[in-house]
């Protein structure tokens, strides 16, 4: 007789399935704006609505499981990115952590920086505001083949670019890029927001520097919280640039007047952290680690993938080419005679949750969205 064992069963059961509970969204819309602000799963709205009323209640009596949740969250995205969690900082967004990479290290007159055209302006105007100190700024674009960067890298003081584009979709090759960073001796940054939480990172494999993400997006997080790892071999090279009663070795003793820095990235925390968002964001990342990095990034590929094949079947222009290696959750598309704006207008009229950006209509999907809904999107794209 034959049968499925319980293990095979399990690997049948769609992933969006097993946790479409975690998501009460779903019962409101088809959420495809997890590139914008991602909406929270239940445990980590439940996590900030637990400490809001304990704090209500209690005030700060219990502010020992408040440091509890902040080594909770450093040691969960630690195990995110294969990092140690001496190498988590936790900052406001991802903005701060560029800010605290571009300004931390030491610049001088004939230093290059080689950057990418296509960013979010959070990963342009630091580099830009170098430039007044001798520092220029080489752009390529991201569809810039390897021997490319490569060329660009020599010499060069820092590579920064995005793990996936904001508009486009597209995503680097972040190994091949840490190892041309590697071996030109050149301090390589990743600004990971647009990826990190579908897509697995591994920092030393990628050979990366430093990375910042907030983790409103792909990690399901509130607004507001986010992480800056730095490797530890690096940490002397880069200044702490915001300087607070946080970011001493003695901070727990105030009358201290001694400023050595303390030996991990918590000397790049100025001083009072979002408690709350650190509730929401170690449940988060917790919860993403229990589901696998490793199963959520096909299933977003696979969700992205329709999305991308639906709308060129249907006359749609795409933002960029997808393949398994370059593809991730962001589908940018446009028609010539439709307003993007119309058309997320008309989405929205059908519950279903898009954004226009620069003339293009971009979808992102997360692993909880299940097949046959994007196949409604797609039938009602106009």
């Amino acid at each position: 007789m034959g049968f499925n064992s319980s293990a095979e069963q399990a690997e049948i059961v769609p992933l969006w399935k097993t946790y479409r509970d975690q998501f009460p969204v779903t019962a409101n819309s088809i959420y495809l704006n997890h590139a914008a602000v991602s909406p929270l799963p239940r445990l980590s709205a439940e996590a900030m609505q637990d400490l809001a009323d304990d704090v209500l209640r209690f005030g700060s009596l219990h502010y020992d499981a408040w440091l509890n949740t902040y080594e909770g969250l450093r040691v969960a995205a630690a195990r995110l990115i294969g990092a140690h969690r001496d190498e988590i900082a936790i900052v406001k967004n991802t903005s701060e952590g560029i800010a605290t990479v571009a300004l931390g290290l030491d610049w001088r007159p004939g230093d290059k920086i080689v950057a990418f055209k296509e960013e979010f302006p959070a990963n342009i105007w630091p580099w830009l505001r170098l430039e007044p100190r001798g520092v220029s700024v080489e752009w390529l674009s991201i569809t810039d083949p390897l021997d490319r960067i490569d060329e660009a890298c020599r010499g060069a003081k820092l590579l920064s670019v995005s793990f996936v584009q904001y508009l486009s979709g597209l995503r680097a090759n972040i190994k091949a890029i840490g190892e041309i960073c590697r071996r030109r001796r050149c301090f390589f940054f990743l600004d990971a927001i647009q990826g990190l939480g579908a897509f697995p990172i591994d920092v030393e494999a990628c050979r990366i520097d430093a990375l910042a993400a907030d983790g409103h997006k792909w990690m399901l997080g509130p607004e507001g919280c986010g992480i800056l790892y730095v490797r530890k071999a690096r940490m002397e090279e880069l200044e702490p640039v915001e300087f607070g009663w946080s970011n001493t070795a003695a901070y727990n003793d105030f009358s201290s007047r001694d400023q050595t820095l303390r030996r991990d990235a918590g000397r790049y925390e100025p001083g009072t952290l979002n408690t709350i968002g650190c509730y929401g964001l170690r449940a988060s990342i917790e919860f993403l680690l229990e589901v696998e990095i490793s199963q959520i990034a096909p299933v977003v590929q696979a969700l992205a993938d329709r999305l991308a094949e639906g709308a060129s079947a249907k006359g749609y222009l795409l933002g960029a080419a997808r393949t398994p290696e370059t593809g991730a959750g962001i589908v940018s598309i446009r028609k010539n005679e439709l307003d993007s704006r119309l058309i997320v207008r008309q989405l929205k009229d059908r519950k279903i949750l898009a954004v226009p950006r620069q003339g293009w209509v971009r979808l992102s999907p997360h692993f909880y969205l299940s097949m046959e809904e994007i196949e409604e999107v797609v039938a009602t794209l106009p």
